[in-house]
């Protein structure tokens, strides 16, 4: 790419917008001006008190000055607003910590691309070629990777073995490069959790399709394959047979170097944990979810709550201290995700995947706990220690702490599979929803309800639908299970005992499923609006029943 760079600068609304075109590719590049001021960062009397202690735990922040940011990229499914979101909040860090921040991101519909946040904004694809001309241009000192997704962790590991970083002198701030190598290439992985006896599911990493059937045959069928260094399940799958692998595994090789075959553990519970640790060690686990549907469908396309709902205390402290033992030995400075498969009747357990960076799952968690992930992990990636940081919710007390929660969170996915004409709507390993909504209440009725009606206006709450084949569609899920339960426990008086025998979705979910069913029976039998009390509206009111249902139940429109 040739570097005779020509430079025209217009005014716009008060600030200077540099167009550099080089001759084969146009780049544009935005300066904010001086009229936007750093925000003053939160201190607090235990932040003081730190700064003057010695040895390790002294305040050692990482010497830069101009930081690139590796931006959300282009919009795709399993890759969206939550980097937009993450990136965002890193370039506020940056700006209130006095640090020039240089940003790649050809998505101009992104907030973290508005004229106010990076001082540089290069509107560039986010790949190797792209990343190394503007370090030759601008000449970062540090670089964040983990803000960016998939494509982020991706292009740093290409770039380190290119010997970008080393010959320019840019500091991988955060999780370091060994990290990310570790936890994305799935050999390694298992070697590393192997170290520490954390259990992960019987596995062979192979890179040929008859690496893959040889391996299947030693693992046994039934097996699932995963994919490295991507994102969203994609090219990931079960199969039961080798007719199955064969195919599975060719279109996974095509779209991923290396695979995972392992055992599978369809129809375990599927837990997630949210970790933050910094440079001396110091971790929490800021929230922990856990999926609506059991191991066999993609987190981001199944119901998820938060905090889980059906862990016992012992079940709950065993994955939290697995979490936390996982992130230090794997050495991640900053956020990570560490999602878990549990045994429904037991306390055997595996580790699926851990992803050193931020990711769709933070998002969620951030929102729901309040907590800023991206914001305190782009401090912490500047060598903040967690105890100095001030408390992002009281403002006056350490950001090293638990938020506990007293309300339900559940996120719903959505998708627009009923736009196409004649398209497979089963769900699995692979991601399809293109976004999701997420409620709040007191419990797990009232915050599923209010998640139904935002996913769809038209839907009054939890309800049923016509099935052609109700067993088969919850036994196999699509993206209308939710439907389908609600069909079987509503109208075709399935008792929780047999859905949970076709589903395998947890008991508990059904039971308090049964809830809004029994009231919904209730509200039914009274026959008029009229005739409902002040005490039966009010309990209706409390599992997520609004107005507009219980006219439509007591048959009054």
């Amino acid at each position: 790419m040739p570097m005779n760079w020509v430079k025209i600068i217009p005014r716009l609304s008060g600030f200077a917008v540099k167009h550099h075109i080089p001759r084969t590719h146009n780049v544009r590049l935005f300066s904010v001006a001086s009229r936007f001021q750093n925000q003053s960062q939160i201190s607090y009397a235990g932040a003081e008190l730190l700064k003057s202690l010695g040895g390790d735990t002294s305040q050692k922040l990482v010497d830069v000055s101009k930081v690139l940011v590796i931006g959300s990229g282009g919009l795709s499914i399993g890759q969206a607003g939550e980097f937009d979101y993450s990136g965002s909040q890193a370039i506020k860090a940056l700006k209130e910590a006095n640090k020039k921040s240089i940003l790649i991101n050809p998505n101009i519909a992104t907030n973290q691309t508005s004229h106010a946040l990076a001082d540089e904004i290069y509107y560039l694809p986010v790949t190797a070629e792209y990343i190394t001309y503007i370090i030759e241009r601008e000449r970062p000192d540090g670089i964040l990777l983990t803000f960016g997704g998939q494509t982020g962790l991706n292009v740093g590991v290409k770039l380190d073995k290119m010997g970008v970083f080393e010959r320019y002198g840019v500091k991988v701030l955060g999780t370091p490069i060994k990290t990310l190598e570790t936890s994305e290439d799935r050999d390694l992985f298992a070697k590393a959790l192997k170290e520490i006896d954390i259990p992960i599911a019987e596995s062979i990493a192979v890179e040929t399709v008859d690496d893959a059937l040889a391996a299947a045959k030693s693992v046994g069928y039934p097996i699932i394959v995963r994919s490295a260094y991507s994102l969203g399940g994609l090219g990931s799958g079960f199969a039961a047979n080798e007719e199955e692998l064969r195919d599975l595994s060719s279109r996974s090789l095509s779209l991923a170097p290396q695979i995972l075959v392992e055992k599978s553990l369809k129809g375990w519970k599927e837990v997630e944990y949210e970790v933050v640790r910094d440079r001396v060690g110091n971790c929490i686990t800021v929230c922990n979810m856990e999926n609506f549907d059991p191991l066999g469908v993609h987190t981001g396309d199944s119901i998820v709550v938060a905090p889980s709902q059906t862990l016992s205390d012992e079940e709950y402290h065993m994955l939290r201290s697995a979490a936390i033992k996982i992130i230090r030995h794997l050495g991640v400075v900053g956020e990570c995700n560490v999602q878990y498969s549990l045994q429904p009747d037991g306390l055997d357990y595996r580790v699926i995947e851990v992803n050193a960076r931020l990711s769709r799952s933070s998002a969620l968690a951030s929102k729901a706990t309040g907590y800023p992930l991206a914001y305190t992990a782009a401090k912490i990636a500047l060598g903040h220690t967690l105890p100095e940081l001030p408390n992002p919710v009281t403002k006056t007390t350490s950001a090293n702490f638990e938020p506990s929660l007293d309300y339900m969170v559940t996120k719903i996915p959505r998708w627009d599979l009923a736009k196409f004409q004649h398209v497979k709507r089963d769900i699995g390993s692979a991601m399809k929803s293109v976004g999701e909504v997420m409620a709040i209440g007191r419990n797990f009725e009232e915050s599923f309800q209010k998640a139904i009606r935002q996913v769809d206006p038209s839907y009054i709450g939890f309800q049923g639908d016509t099935f052609e084949d109700l067993d088969d569609v919850l036994q196999n899920p699509t993206d209308r299970r939710w439907l389908a339960v609600g069909q079987a426990l509503l109208h075709e008086n399935y008792s929780v005992d047999k859905v949970h025998e076709l589903s395998k979705i947890d008991k508990w979910f059904l039971y308090k499923l049964m809830n809004i069913v029994n009231m919904y029976r209730e509200l039914e039998a009274t026959g008029s609006l009229e005739k409902i009390n002040s005490d039966l509206m009010s309990k209706s009111k409390e599992i997520g029943i609004f107005r507009q249902a219980n006219c439509t139940l007591c048959q009054v429109y």
